[in-house]
This record gives structure tokens, sequence and C-alpha cells, in this order.
């Protein structure tokens, strides 16, 4: 694919056609450890997204892999086959995974985009365009989204026209802390991963108002165990719960409008919980408790027992 014979036209003014994109954290780990792990005479590395699309129209990107390629000044070069095998052995997998564009790592678009992107646009229509600055020229990630719209005259093609969407990137509480942990043991190893990880938090306006603040207050050494897990999610539903009730009270007072929508999600809500008297309750977590706790009983009485049949091997052999 030669790469003189396209000229590039890069908007960076969101479009304001009725298409957005969403992508998961996982696919911004992948690409930068693509690029941490691309050839020395690479400058960039490219891949396939893959996702689908959601009933609103928003392309969902959740996962991807990267395509082998070989890139001038004059012509782009993808294997082809290469990533064919990889789209079938990632369906065979996850078969509502399709393809929904493809990415680069840098900043912004370049004339040889407009070629891989045609590429694409044969594979599926109106593929998205995902860039994300692993330079950190900006000194920051820099990550957008973009469309292809042919800018034709008569019928000469004129240019490729990449217009920015709006990109949505958040990641949910598991998700987060699973940022945190790789954060904390990659740091001293890659300095892509630190600054990759401020500008997760940076885009997650919902789950993340403060990544600083976050990233000094809960930064750990280890995922915490279940019980640990459990408590922080009972606080939280607790919270909840008394934010349902003063909902409910000032609706009654009159002191908030009621709305319709929130008190049938709220009537579904408490119809959806079964009725169980506080001792059957109690029996049920109990037990449920009892059998965890055999458990963890079995699993370390196996732990112990394979440890010393380990060192009696050891000293078997030694003697």
């Amino acid at each position: 694919m030669a790469a003189g014979d396209h000229t590039v036209l890069q908007l960076s003014t969101p479009s304001t056609a009725n298409l957005s994109a969403k992508v998961h954290p996982l696919v911004i780990f992948n690409i930068c450890d693509c690029y941490v792990r691309r050839p020395d005479q690479a400058e960039r590395v490219i891949g396939t997204l893959l996702g689908s699309v959601l009933p609103d129209g928003t392309v969902d990107i959740r996962n991807s892999y990267a395509v082998p390629h070989t890139e001038s000044a004059e012509q782009v070069a993808l294997d082809i086959e290469y990533h064919h095998n990889m789209l079938v052995s990632h369906q065979k997998v996850n078969p509502k995974e399709v393809i929904v564009g493809w990415y680069s790592t840098g900043l912004g678009v370049t004339g040889g985009s407009a070629l891989i992107h045609d590429f694409y646009s044969r594979e599926v229509p109106n593929p998205v365009h995902l860039t994300v600055d692993t330079g950190f020229r900006n000194g920051e990630g820099t990550i957008k989204a973009y469309v292809s719209v042919n800018l034709a005259l008569g019928d000469r093609q004129l240019a490729a026209q990449f217009q920015e969407i709006p990109l949505d990137l958040r990641m949910v509480e598991a998700e987060r802390l699973g940022c945190m942990y790789h954060f904390n043991h990659l740091r001293r190893y890659l300095i892509v991963m630190p600054i990759l990880f401020l500008t997760l938090c940076e885009y997650d306006h919902q789950f993340v108002e403060k990544p600083v603040d976050i990233l000094k207050t809960t930064a750990v050494d280890k995922l915490p165990n279940d019980l640990e897990g459990m408590e922080v999610t009972m606080q939280r539903l607790l919270a909840l719960i008394d934010d349902v009730y003063k909902y409910v009270d000032d609706v009654v007072e009159g002191r908030v409008a009621a709305d319709n929508s929130i008190g049938r999600f709220i009537s579904d809500t408490v119809a959806s919980l079964p009725k169980l008297s506080p001792s059957v309750f109690d029996k049920l977590v109990n037990d449920s408790l009892q059998d965890q706790l055999l458990l963890l009983y079995l699993s370390s009485i196996t732990r112990t027992q394979l440890g010393l049949a380990e060192k009696l091997n050891t000293a078997a052999q030694i003697l």
C-alpha cells in the first residue's frame, strides 16, 4: 500500500455525528504492552480492536491484538494472514466480539493511517481508529478515537478526513483495583505504566475523581482477601441503603419531588428480596461460613502435607 497517494485531514473537534466509543482499560494495557515489546526498528505498533456496537450506537471496545506490519515513508505492509488467524482464534473464545476498528500508538494520524484505515473499512463498515500516545509528548498519555470520511470531487477522492468522536474510558471498582495492583508492581520496571495509570484515572471521571489522592491512600501491596472485600462491600451497601432511606423520607415529607421511575426501581428491588426471618438468614450465613472455614482448613492441611513430602523427598535424595 503506497502512502504517498493519500492526503489526511485531522479534525480535533469531536464529530457532531451520533457516534461515540467506550474503551475498557484492558485494551489500553494491551496496547502499551505491545508497544514495550515492539521490535527495535519499529516506531509504532498497530492492531485490531474487538468489541461490539451497543443498541444506542456506542462502539464498545473490549479487546485487542497487535498485527505485525512494516512501515516506511512510501508504503505500509500488513500481515493480513496473521490478522485473520488471530481473529478466528479470538472468536472461538468469544464469538460475540467482532472487529470494530484498529489502533495505533503515537499522537494523531499520519498518511499511512489512511491506508490502514482503508483496509479495515473493507473488514467492517465505519471502523473506529484509536490512537494512544505512548511517547507522552504532552506530558500525558493522550487517548483519542476517530472515524474517517472520504472527501471526493466527482469520482476523484481528494482526501481522508479523520473526525474525532467522544471517547469514554471508565473503570469499575474491580478494574481500578487491578490497575492499582499492576501499577505498584510494574512501576519499578516500566516508566509507561504509572503515567498510563494516571491517564486512565483522569479519563475515569465517574469512578475516580482524584487519582493522585486515591493513589496515595488506597495503594496496597496485595489484593484484599475475601473478608476484607466483603467488609468494604457491606459498608458501601449500608451507605446506599441510608441514601435510599433519606430519599424516601424526603419524598414523604415533601422536601423532594417524587420520581416515578425511581419509585418503581425501589419497589422492584424490595420485591426481589427473599422473605426470610432473621433466624433463618443467620442460619444460612453461618452454614455457609462453616463450609468456607472447612475448605480453608482442608486446603491448609493439604498444603502442609505437600510441603512435608517435598522436604522428605529432598532429604532422601541428599542422603
